[in-house]
């Protein structure tokens, strides 16, 4: 909220005035006129909210960690980490369990790296969507003068 009310505040008044002038209502200059010049801060308080929420995988191990359907992306690849770290450091403890099994060649580094990019995947994907909207001087030609 404060990123939406220091971008509105920041907007020219002369945009308010103008249409005021012309006989617009607050409905209709809000409508018309500085939603559409929010673009841009939309765009960015949606990004932030779509990152922290693809992120909290913390929030499934709180509220639904015994419920098996309702796990999130994030939380199923933190349980995948944790598994591997465990089968690492019992295949560790015993040098035969080491050499003979297939799962010592599946490190937990390696798990961690695949599940970085399995998780930053979806976030590069919608970033480049939301990128135009972040070009400053949106409203640098809207009041002259």
């Amino acid at each position: 909220m404060i990123v939406l009310r220091t971008y509105i505040a920041g907007l020219p008044e002369a945009l308010v005035e103008s249409a005021r002038i012309d006989g617009a209502g607050d409905i209709r200059i809000f409508w018309q006129i500085i939603f559409p010049l929010c673009k841009p801060v939309l765009a960015t308080v949606a990004l932030f909210v779509a990152v922290g929420s693809w992120n909290s995988w913390f929030d499934t191990h709180l509220y639904n960690a015994s419920k098996t359907e309702l796990h999130s992306l994030q939380y199923l690849l933190k349980m995948k980490l944790a598994t591997a770290n465990q089968s690492a450091n019992a295949a560790n403890a015993s040098v035969e369990a080491l050499t003979s099994s297939a799962a010592s060649k599946t490190t937990p580094v390696t798990i961690r790296c695949a599940i970085t990019v399995v998780s930053t995947v979806p976030i590069l994907v919608v970033y480049p969507f939301l990128q135009k909207y972040f070009v400053t001087g949106m409203v640098l030609g809207s009041v002259k003068g």
